[in-house]
């Protein structure tokens, strides 16, 4: 796919703007008071960001992966949390362009590029993380219809979202649904459980969702019934690019823990000068330069692979667990 260098350019740093402007004035009040941020995410809405990969034929800006990494990058360095909202959405919408049906494509797709419609993944169960194989949400098929019944966890946008990437088993094995339902509590025989409390990655819902006999078409079936028990090959492909996100969106929390590291270090004087004079201060920021300046090659090279249509659970999995670490210890040491 050929990509407009220029606008890529031009979007990246219209998201820098951005979050300097209106994201990084109000995080620490919204991540504080677990609100999530409904003007910042219409603003995301109004930039086109909820459009990044989806193909222009479907209304969306048809970019790379390489692109949106370094548009997460850029997010998270003002509020993390804002990149949870794009992860999962990105996600289903990935899996709908590239195994979707021209149907599923065209009822859905151009609508996800605006953000009318924003996508979560209902995967995680209470005792089934990792271990995907131990799912126990059932698909029970119903004439033309399924009925789901089962529980999950993590559910990111769980709430908000209007279109659910469900991980269920039918008698085929685990297929992967996309349910449509209205944002709120409760659509049907799908429900918000509850919320789940978290340490830190606030203003984004993590929910766990309750399916009780709640009915969907068998078109709602990813890619039609040649699909059927090939879900989890399928889910697993797509959880790639959430992996680069995390990694991207680690990248972003390590940059900005190394910036207010720097200027720290440029004003606090220690001994009559700045402490950044000092070269045990020096060897600090040089170690966390080289880690992030690593951290973002892996992920790009992970982008790269997932873009040309290889596998690279590897490299996204490398990815992600070295900059999550750089992340760390970047806010540690600063």
């Amino acid at each position: 796919m050929a990509v407009d260098a220029d606008l890529a350019d031009e979007l990246v740093e219209a998201v820098r703007t951005f979050v300097t402007k209106e994201v990084l004035p109000v995080a620490s009040d919204l991540e504080h008071a677990d609100e999530y941020p409904e003007a910042l995410v219409e603003q995301m809405r109004a930039m086109g960001l909820f459009g990044v990969t989806i193909p222009t034929e479907y209304g969306g800006l048809g970019l790379d992966i390489v692109t949106y990494a370094r548009i997460v990058e850029e997010i998270a360095f003002g509020w993390m949390s804002l990149t949870g909202i794009l992860n999962t959405h990105f996600i289903t919408a990935t899996l709908i362009a590239s195994e979707g049906t021209d149907e599923q494509k065209d009822r859905w797709l151009e609508r996800m590029a605006t953000g009318e419609l924003r996508g979560c993944l209902s995967l995680s169960e209470p005792d089934a993380g990792s271990d995907t194989r131990s799912l126990r949400c059932k698909a029970t098929p119903d004439g033309d219809e399924y009925v789901l019944d089962g529980t999950k966890m993590w559910v990111t946008n769980g709430e908000r979202a209007s279109l659910v990437t469900l991980a269920a088993k039918t008698p085929e094995g685990i297929t992967c649904f996309i349910v449509e339902k209205e944002p709120g509590p409760s659509f049907g025989g799908i429900t918000v459980s509850r919320t789940i409390p978290k340490l830190g990655y606030k203003g984004v819902e993590t929910v766990e969702m309750s399916y009780s006999g709640h009915r969907v078409p068998a078109t709602a079936v990813l890619g039609g019934t040649s699909t059927l028990g090939r879900g989890l090959p399928l889910i697993l492909g797509a959880l790639e690019l959430g992996r680069i996100n995390i990694a991207a969106r680690a990248c972003g929390v390590a940059r900005a823990a190394f910036e207010a590291a720097i200027s720290y270090a440029q004003k606090r004087e220690a001994f009559g000068v700045p402490i950044a004079k000092h070269q045990a201060i020096q060897f600090k920021l040089a170690d966390m330069a080289t880690k992030l300046e690593a951290a973002r090659l892996l992920t790009q090279s992970a982008a790269r692979k997932k873009q040309a249509g290889e596998r690279c659970d590897v490299e996204a999995g490398m990815a992600k667990l070295f900059a999550s670490e750089t992340a760390f210890e970047c806010a540690t040491e600063a």
